[in-house]
């Protein structure tokens, strides 16, 4: 039986539904508190004088990538089935904006 097919039984259904959703809102805490913690450490490697500054930009920028997937894969359920043709729009909209960058440095470093 399919994930988003009825059984036909009300109560089944029910309880399918609320441990789906715990599951969710566990994935959500879990995802929301890591990236609380991520931006704790980007705040400490800013403020700490202790890390080289030619470090600093390419870490926060991880930590900026990293806290965006998980912002699209958790809070905005692209992990769930039936995102696949937003994904597909994200993904190339992503890929085009990278190129146009790439392209821009290109042309102005050379």
């Amino acid at each position: 039986m399919a994930a988003n097919q009825n059984s036909g039984n009300p109560k089944v259904d029910l309880a399918y539904r609320r441990k789906k959703n715990k599951e969710d809102m566990k994935f959500q805490v879990v995802t929301f508190a890591l990236m609380i913690f991520l931006t704790v450490i980007a705040f400490v490697a800013i403020g700490y004088d202790g890390i080289a500054e030619w470090f600093k930009i390419p870490f926060i920028l991880l930590l900026a990538v990293i806290q965006v997937i998980f912002q699209l894969y958790y809070f905005m359920h692209m992990s769930h089935k039936g995102h696949e043709v937003p994904a597909l729009f994200l993904y190339s909209g992503i890929g085009v904006a990278f190129l146009t960058v790439l392209a821009f440095v290109t042309i102005i470093w050379w």
